[in-house]
């Protein structure tokens, strides 16, 4: 016989139900409120982006067009980040607890190219499409596929630059790399060389010093390099803010406006410092459009089993108010308007 709850037992009941809903909107997290697509226990299908910081604004924008490209196609995301620039450990752990947690796919940026590759080739091997975004594994087809800034072209096109704004003028160039294993910074790296038209371990090169990408490192790398070499006139960086602390310690000498300091990544903190005066030109990369393309890239593999492959190049654009001849460039006018950070 049918009785009317109590209405203790009715609250009781009621408290249960508003749980469970809880915790069921903690777990669909950003997927959105449209159609989604069923991952294999055909609940909404789960994307892992795993950064090398959650600090720096470049890897921040990242997570914010991964974030709306995840409500977009109704997936689920979850994030991850090293501790610092560097931390292999902390991602392996990273793709081992979202492997775990049944993820369709994992977006990364390698901290280390060649070490982070065997945890990597675990998850592929159970069916977990891996994409490397902005910063390539060694080798490249370590993950499905690859979308990132041509990190090369960027280096050329800043290279290009600067031999350009040198007119003629004999170079003494300091470069303030990244650090060793590292493609991204490789990359870069060499092709500043290839556009400015020298070789590795051209005399014009007084200087190479690591600087993590960090403002702090890269002033203390400077200030190194000055004593080394007081004559330096150019000075590529790995980045904006080791370009700034670059140029903290430039100017502390007095050297501020005649030496050139050409950089790359176009966040809206360095391309101010473009306008400012304080880096002649930048390169300016596309962190969120990077990380849109891999979570969609992750969902139409869930829905139709194409998975992604190759390279995609996600743009770069120079970005200097002082354009050369022959080089092509945008003002900082653009730059802002399309900045990250």
């Amino acid at each position: 016989m049918f009785r009317t709850p109590r209405p203790t037992l009715f609250r009781a009941a009621a408290t249960v139900l508003v749980g469970a809903m809880a915790l069921t909107l903690t777990a669909c997290g950003s997927g959105s409120k449209g159609s989604t697509a069923a991952g294999s226990s055909g609940g909404p299908v789960k994307v892992g982006l795993i950064t090398k910081t959650d600090t720096n604004p470049f890897f921040v924008k990242m997570k914010e067009g991964a974030q709306k490209a995840a409500q977009e196609d109704g997936v689920t995301l979850t994030t991850a980040a090293g501790k610092f620039d560097g931390d292999n450990a902390g991602q392996i752990a990273a793709i081992e607890n979202m492997v775990a947690s049944g993820v369709k796919g994992i977006l990364i940026t390698p901290s280390d190219s060649k070490a982070i590759l065997p945890a990597i080739k675990k998850a592929r091997d159970k069916g977990v499409l891996v994409i490397a975004l902005d910063s390539p594994t060694d080798p490249q087809d370590g993950t499905d596929a690859l979308f990132a800034t041509d990190n090369k072209k960027a280096g050329e096109l800043i290279g290009q630059y600067a031999k350009a704004a040198m007119a003629g003028k004999p170079a003494k160039i300091a470069t303030l790399d990244l650090a060793p294993g590292v493609a991204v910074g490789q990359l870069r790296h060499e092709g500043f060389l290839a556009g400015f038209g020298v070789a590795a371990g051209d005399p014009s090169i007084v200087c190479s010093q690591d600087t993590g990408g960090d403002q702090a490192k890269g002033q203390t790398a400077m200030e190194n390099c000055l004593q080394k070499a007081p004559d330096i006139n150019l000075v590529y960086t790995i980045n904006e803010p080791a370009a700034l602390g670059a140029y903290t310690a430039l100017k502390a000498k007095g050297r501020e406006k005649d030496v050139l300091i050409v950089s790359v990544d176009g966040g809206c903190t360095g391309t101010q410092a473009v306008k400012d005066g304080k880096i002649a030109a930048t390169s300016q990369q596309y962190p969120m459009l990077m990380a849109e393309k891999g979570v969609k890239a992750v969902a139409d593999f869930a829905k139709s089993g194409t998975k992604a492959s190759g390279y995609t190049d996600t743009g770069v654009t120079l970005i200097s108010d002082t354009p050369q001849t022959g080089v092509d460039s945008k003002d900082t006018g653009f730059g802002l308007t399309n900045c990250w950070g």
